[in-house]
């Protein structure tokens, strides 16, 4: 399944998150439950980041495909770079896949994590 380039922010960092608002896999997605702040691995998930599209693929046929070039990018300093958000989930050996609503204006991840209704955690690249 497609996802929509403007439901979607992939955010930069040490551990890259990848959010995406109202996917076809919210429902497939494990509950997040980080009440101790680990990040929970979602297994049997895997994810494929590139620079043109970006693959979360999930047991059975849950799964979905954003278009990365088309999807805003989000570092520490404003706007970012695919590439850049690719290395980063390189290094980590994956991202953080996280489904919610509705993209929020201001990232507050203890409000995202703790809201009872996000789902996902951590996505191992696939290999």
């Amino acid at each position: 399944m497609l996802h929509e380039p403007e439901n979607t922010l992939f955010v930069r960092g040490e551990t890259p998150v990848l959010l995406l608002a109202g996917a076809s896999v919210h429902d497939s997605l494990p509950a997040l439950n980080s009440s101790d702040g680990q990040i929970p691995l979602c297994t049997g998930w895997g994810v494929v980041p590139k620079l043109t599209l970006c693959v979360v693929d999930g047991p059975g046929d849950d799964g979905l495909m954003v278009p990365s070039l088309a999807a805003p990018v989000l570092d520490a300093a404003g706007p970012g770079d695919m590439g850049d958000w690719c290395g980063d989930a390189e290094r980590a050996g994956g991202a953080v896949v996280l489904s919610v609503e509705r993209i929020p204006e201001v990232l507050d991840w203890d409000r995202l994590m703790g809201s009872g209704t996000s789902r996902g955690g951590f996505v191992p690249i696939m290999g």
